[in-house]
């Protein structure tokens, strides 16, 4: 599986947040059948984890902006997220 080395750095650090093994993370990751393939996934995964735990206290402290979030972006249109780049 070929990633870039930022999504292998987090991959690590989620792997020792959750107390599990790379292989077992990626286990998870392939059971939870996401279209786009294998690669696909792990970065998808990996995005989804560390937004959840985003907080706009921790977004302020890096200096992300100043808008505050109240609710989830809506989903980009289908044919968006099929566009190959």
């Amino acid at each position: 599986m070929r990633l870039e080395p930022e999504v292998w750095d987090a991959l690590r650090e989620v792997c020792l947040r959750e107390g599990i093994d790379l292989r077992d993370l990626i286990k998870r990751v392939e059971q939870e059948s996401s279209p786009g393939g294998r690669t696909s996934a792990v970065r998808v995964h990996v995005l989804q984890y560390f937004r959840a735990a985003a907080t706009e206290e921790g977004h302020r402290d890096v200096g992300h902006g100043s808008a505050t979030i109240h609710e989830k972006p809506q989903a980009a249109a289908p044919e968006a997220q099929t566009a190959t780049v």
